[in-house]
Parts: C-alpha cells; structure tokens; sequence
C-alpha cells in the first residue's frame, strides 16, 4: 500500500504532461515544439503554442508552487492544517483592493497592480491575525475569523463591482481564477517573485521550526517571536498577493499542497515546507490540464479555480477531525435579564413602522433622495408590497431556522448559512433546473428544500460520528459551501439557460417576487413559526444534551428528524429569494438573545420578527443604495450582517 501511494506523484506528473501533450499537438505536431521555443512562431496556431499554451503551463506550475508555499509557511506557523490564503481570508483582501482600485483609482492600477493586491491581502491578513490573537491563535478560531473577513471583502468587492454594472464580466473572470495567458510577461515577474519569497522563506526555516517548541522554549533558544511570526506571515501573504495579481482566485491550493505531502507519509515539518511547492505546481498544473481537456473535448469553459475549489472542500472535510482544538478559558456567558415577548412588541412595531416608511415613502432619483408624493406612493405600491413582503417571509424564515440550528445544535454559531445548508439549497436548485428544466416556482422549491434537508443532515451525521466539537461544525459547513460555489461555477461557465438562472439566484434579489410568490413565501413562514412554536420544549431541552433530553422522555432522534426538516423546507423557500448568503440566520438569533429574548419560544418569535425586520430593511438598502443598479438582496445583507459578527469576535477573549 505504502508503495503504490508514493506512485502518486509520478502518476500524477505523467497525467499532467499527458494532458499538456494532448492540448499542445492539436495546434502543432510535437516535432516541432522545440523548434517554436528556440526558433519563434511562423504559423498562428505556433503563436498560438508559443505565447498561449506554454506560458499557461508554466504559469500554472510557478503560481501553484507559490500557493504551496504560502500554505506549508502558514500551517506551520500556526500549528493549523487547515490555514491557508482562502480559508484565512488572504485571497479575498486582495481582490477587494483590486476592485476598489479598478472601479475608483484606475491610474493608481495602472503599472501597480501587485502593489494593490499585496496591500489588499495585508490588511486582510492583518485584522484575521488580529482577531485570532486574542483567542491564542486558536485553529477553529482563526480559519472562522478568516472566513468571516473573507466574506465580508468578497461582498463589499462584489457590490461595488454590481453597482458598475459594467464591470460585471471582470468580476466573473476574476473569480474564476483564469489562467490564460497572452505572453511570458506574468510568467516572468510571478517566477521572480517566487525565487525571491523562497530563498526568503528558506533563510526563516530554522526559527519557524523552533516555534514548534511553543514560545517558552522558542524564547529560551533566542528566537525573537514577534519579529519571526511576522516575517513568516508577511512572506505567506506576499506569496498569495501575487498570484492574487497575476492570475485572480485559485482557492485551496495552499491547502491541499501541504496535505498532500503529508498523505505521502512525509512528517518532518521541514520536508513538508520544501516539498509543499512541487505538489502545488503539479496540483495547479494538473487540474488546468483538465479543465482544458474538458473544454478541447466538451466544448465547454471551466475557470480552473473552480475545479481547485471542487477539490478543496472534500479535503477540508477530510482533514477536519485532525485539527487540533485548545481548551481556552472562557469569559462567563453573556446574563442578560429575561424578557417575555409580549413586552417587545413595542419596539417591533416600531422597527416595522419606519421599514414601512422606508419602503413606500423613500426613494431616489438621478438627482438624490425624494419623499413620494400620496399619488406616486398609490403609484408604486403595486411594485413595492410584493417584495417588501416576500424580503420579510424570507428573512424570518433564515432567521427562525438559525434560533432552531443554535439551540439544537447548543452551538451559538450555526445557522444555515455558516453550517453549508445554504449551499445545500443552491445545489438542489441547479439540479432542479437540470433534472426538471419545464418546472416551476414550485419545482424550484422542492429542490432548494430538498438539497438543504441532505446537506444538513449529512453536516451533523458527519459532526457526530467523527465526534467533532460545536466549533468544528462551522468548518464542515464552509467545507461544504465551497463544494457548492464550485459546483455553481462550472454550471454557470456553461452559459446556456441555466446559467443566468444560477447567477439570478445568487444575487438573490426581490425585484423577481410576485403577488403570488410574496404570498407563498408568507404562508411558508408562518407555518412554519407555528409549528416550531409547537416544539418549543423540544428546543428547550435538547441544549441542554443527549443524557438529559433522554432522561426527560425526549426521543433526541425523533425530534432531531422533524426539526432538520423543518430547517429544510424554510432555508429552501428562503434562498429562492435571497440567495445562498446573508447572515440574517446568524445575527437575528443572537440579537435576540442579547436582548433577553432566552425562553425557547420568546427566543424563536423574536428571532423571526427580528429577521423579518432586517431584511426588509435589506431590501430597502439594496434597492438604494447604488441606485440606478440594484444590490442583491442577500449580499446587502451579508455585508450589514458579517462586519456585526466581526465585531462578536472581537469582544471574545
């Protein structure tokens, strides 16, 4: 066994050249190659080979050495097997700079481009070590912190660039990580780049190894901790900055590169880090050999970061159980003085009041703000309602399915969007729109539900057999959403109907809500707030552990069942309308609780209500805020929702 797993590599390196050799000779016979190389090109499909097909393997091979890199660096300073320039938000600071530069300060882009992108993923870099440090740079911790950064700069990069609309293509190519080249210069300044950031990373191995002694002993051997964590952290997200710049987003590599030297039995850390570049090249190389084989052979595009990402989640997942949890003081639990419902009503009412007055009163025009006029207020209203409603439905069903999520899961950090159901219902809407092309709404909805009912139960089947700890069932969603966007990414790179369906539902807007969808939406919700007001003890009780819901009469598995789909039908209805991403889910709950909402059932109305308000108020921002474009409705969301959890980290210790 031992030996058939360290073919690997070699088998691994015969397929890459095998699938370069069978891009390259449909344009020129392979007698010729070398000749094109020394000689220059005499035929378009030669100029073709010399400046399109071998610069794009050689690109790939120096941007996925530098990816390797840059994870083995990161994982070994953070003693993390699951850090790398995705999951700590790295990748994502430096395409928000670069879109910022693009869209606002396109003369300071011009000529520094990786300057802009290195700035990105340091200031990125920067809040995510930040956050972390103050949990001990805990590993669950520091990949939630990275993830939640990375989310809040992917949605501010994606609203800006949504309200130029015509930079949307950019966004697109942009995040698919493309590798396609015009001519050695990227080749050229990425390998410089790397030989340098190497021969740096090489000088800081010996006391980047002393660190695995923790810091009493690193110190005692004179090791200066400060100085060398931030040198090593600085060359890691150097390294990601410029293949950020040259190429766009290739997720994962970093992660798996390292993984997969380790897999070959390779302990010494290092080893490790000398090795980790060769499997990042020959990983980037070989999934870009794929995806142009596929398109050669399918006629269809792929961007290769997505077939990078499609491998990362399964990996994540794989290497979750081996992640290392600190046991870490904590501060006590926030005590807040309990409130019945009925004496928050007040102030729910308000909150809806001036969303209301928002909604039919408030506007713009190409000059600024304007109050509507009683005629044009009448004029509108029939536009206005529908997706003021269906925004409210759907915010309250998120935000009842996280309450519901938390407290069965006694982890204050699920909710469908953190825990993958999310990605669940957009897997199920695209295969929705595959298996049943003729169908409706209604079809529609089936799938959604259905695919965040499988998702679910397979996060916490997988949660629990593998015995992993609240925490870490944040990761297998992230695991799992990262399977989803990829899957979602191919299928939009197709470009036929389903694409623009897809790319519809992942904005998530509410311009799309009709009288009868609003209407649907509405009574999904508040059956399913009645029913779970029925279960209310359940939800009181299963907090509190499997033993004693047991020994209270409680069937733990019977009502874990109902409650899942519960959670199911209300996230697939929901994400209809809103789109795979919004943290309503997460932050409603919590406020509700901050709030002395802490009775199971004060706890769920709340939460509902508090959600409902939210993203009305969402949808209000959204179709505002960038007028004369409109901001999808979960991703104006996302981006009130992720800075408020950014804020929650902060505060823990």
């Amino acid at each position: 066994m031992k030996h058939a797993i360290r073919l690997l590599p070699a088998i691994a390196i015969l397929a890459g050249v095998i699938l370069f050799a069978h891009e390259a000779q449909r344009l020129v016979e392979p007698l010729r190659w070398l000749p094109v190389l020394t000689d220059g090109a005499t035929s378009m499909n030669e100029i073709i080979l010399l400046y399109g097909i071998f610069p794009r393997a050689a690109v790939a091979l120096v941007a996925g050495a530098a990816l390797g890199l840059s994870g083995a660096l990161l994982q070994q300073l953070l003693r993390n097997p699951i850090a790398d320039p995705s999951t700590l938000g790295i990748s994502a600071g430096a395409q928000l700079a670069i879109v910022v530069a693009t869209l606002f300060y396109p003369d300071l882009l011009d000529g520094n481009r990786t300057l802009v992108a290195l700035l990105g993923a340091a200031v990125a870099a920067v809040i995510v070590f930040a956050l972390a440090a103050r949990r001990g740079f805990e590993p669950v911790t520091m990949v939630v912190c990275g993830l939640l950064v990375g989310v809040t700069a992917a949605a501010f990069s994606a609203a800006l660039t949504l309200a130029q609309g015509e930079y949307l293509m950019s966004l697109v190519t942009w995040n698919g990580g493309s590798l396609s080249q015009q001519d050695w210069s990227v080749f050229q300044s990425l390998a410089v780049e790397f030989v340098v950031l190497a021969v740096l990373a090489a000088l800081l191995m010996r006391p980047l190894l002393l660190l695995a002694l923790g810091d009493a002993g690193a110190r005692g051997l004179g090791v200066n901790l400060a100085g060398i964590r931030l040198a090593v952290a600085t060359v890691a997200t150097a390294l990601a900055g410029f293949v950020a710049a040259a190429v766009g987003l290739v997720s994962f590599v970093g992660l798996a590169a390292p993984a997969l030297v380790r897999g070959l039995g390779i302990r010494r850390p290092a080893v490790v880090v000398a090795l980790s570049p060769l499997a990042g090249g020959l990983l980037l190389f070989l999934c870009d050999g794929l995806v142009q084989y596929v398109a050669s052979s399918a006629g269809e595009t792929f961007p290769t970061g997505a077939l990078t990402a499609l491998i990362g989640g399964p990996l994540l997942l794989w290497l979750l159980p081996r992640v290392r949890t600190t046991a870490l003081h904590e501060r006590p639990a926030l005590i807040v003085r309990p409130v019945r419902f009925h004496r928050g009503l007040p102030l729910f009412a308000l909150a809806g009041a001036v969303v209301l007055f928002l909604a039919f009163v408030i506007a713009r025009d190409g000059l600024g703000w304007v109050l509507l006029a009683p005629a044009q207020i009448a004029d509108l209203a029939p536009l206005r309602w529908p997706r003021l409603v269906a925004a409210s439905a759907a915010g309250g069903l998120l935000a009842l399915t996280g309450a519901i999520l938390q407290r069965m899961t006694g982890n204050a950090m699920a909710s469908p969007e953190v825990i993958g159901v999310s990605g669940g219902a957009g897997l199920g809407f695209a295969a929705a729109l595959s298996l049943l092309p003729a169908g409706g709404a209604i079809t529609q909805l089936g799938g959604a539900a259905v695919g965040a009912l499988i998702v679910m139960t397979l996060v916490l089947v997988f949660a629990g057999r593998r015995h992993l700890p609240a925490d870490k069932l944040l990761l297998c969603g992230i695991a799992i959403g990262s399977l989803s966007s990829s899957v979602l990414a191919a299928l939009m790179a197709i470009g036929d109907q389903r694409s623009w369906q897809i790319l519809a539902w992942l904005g998530g807007s509410a311009a799309t809500a009709t009288a009868q969808t609003a209407l649907l939406l509405t009574a999904v919700a508040v059956v399913g707030l009645l029913v779970s007001m029925f279960l209310t003890r359940w939800l009181a009780v299963l907090p509190l552990g499997a033993p004693v819901a047991h020994a209270l009469g409680l069937s733990v598995p019977l009502s874990r069942v109902v409650l899942l789909i519960i959670c199911g039908l209300a996230t697939g209805a929901a994400s209809l309308l809103v789109g795979p991403l919004s943290f309503v889910g997460l932050i409603a709950p919590h406020i509700a609780l901050r709030a002395g909402f802490v009775r199971a059932g004060d706890h769920l109305a709340a939460s509902f209500l508090l959600g409902a308000v939210l993203m009305a108020f969402a949808d209000f921002g959204a179709r505002t805020a960038t007028f004369p474009y409109e901001l999808p409705l979960g991703l104006f969301a996302a981006i009130i929702g992720a800075p408020y959890l950014i804020w929650l980290v902060a505060r823990a210790r």
